[in-house]
């Protein structure tokens, strides 16, 4: 894989992916607690997890995926 974004998109996937990973967490502990019920907590509160631990990796690599396949990021 080779580095297709600059600095300043890697800041961008590494805060997105933090503030992402951090609701996931959340989520999943208030599913934990009973606060929300259901099937679907888990399903978003993994979603949740495993998206943002996907944009942190992106960030410490310098790739983009959506890069990678052609498209246009604005940052």
């Amino acid at each position: 894989m080779q580095c297709n974004i600059d600095a300043k998109g890697k800041a961008a996937r590494l805060i997105s992916g933090f503030v992402t990973l951090l609701a996931g967490i959340i989520l999943a502990v208030l599913a934990v607690t009973g606060v929300f019920g259901g099937t679907w907590i888990w399903i978003v509160a993994t979603a949740a997890l495993a998206g943002g631990a996907f944009q942190i990796y992106e960030g410490w690599a310098g790739w983009c995926v959506v890069r990678a396949m052609g498209f246009k990021t604005p940052v």
